[in-house]
């Protein structure tokens, strides 16, 4: 008869077979330009806080003397700001404003929430001349801009939907069956 030592420690198969992938489905290109348009809509009212904070500070003439300012010098202004945007809203909860409107979120290459890294990564691709046309050009299967594949990323549906309202070219298999 064989006695169990209760101090030890708890033993469980384990099963080495390669899980099978769960499909998610990437957001389409109307999704994703609405979540372009209601981005920007969010980036110019913060330019507009930003202006209002400065008027209460007491530092007056701050819309007269950005009107004034090349368009280039305007553009770099206007990185930092989208910069803090993109980065703190993906980083911290997977979405933006606009990925909110759309029920879509940011995941990795594996289905999981992304990272401040990889947020600030996507955020710093989306500087690249010509990105939003890489969304345009991309697979039609896989919607992907640069930024996204870059920062080896996915924007996808939040909520589950019906099977006919979904073409299953639009499926990706990346997030795995384990928990």
């Amino acid at each position: 008869m064989q006695h169990d030592n209760p101090y030890s420690a708890p033993t469980a198969p384990v099963d080495d077979a390669p899980q099978a992938r769960l499909p998610i489905h990437t957001a389409g290109r109307w999704r994703r330009w609405f979540n372009w348009l209601v981005d920007t809509f969010a980036l110019s009212v913060t330019w507009g806080l930003l202006a209002g904070a400065s008027e209460l500070a007491g530092v007056g003439g701050w819309w007269v003397w950005r009107d004034d300012l090349p368009f280039w010098m305007d553009y770099l202004l206007g990185i930092p700001v989208s910069l803090l945007y993109y980065t703190a809203m993906e980083g911290a909860f997977g979405v933006t404003l606009g990925k909110l409107c759309t029920g879509t979120c940011v995941v990795d290459e594996e289905g999981r929430r992304i990272g401040f890294g990889q947020a600030l990564l996507r955020s710093l691709c989306r500087e690249i001349p010509f990105n939003a046309f890489s969304v345009l050009m991309s697979d039609d299967r896989v919607i992907r801009g640069w930024h996204d594949s870059l920062a080896r990323t996915y924007v996808v549906l939040r909520r589950p939907m019906a099977a006919q309202d979904v073409a299953p070219e639009s499926a990706v298999p990346v997030a795995s069956a384990q928990a």
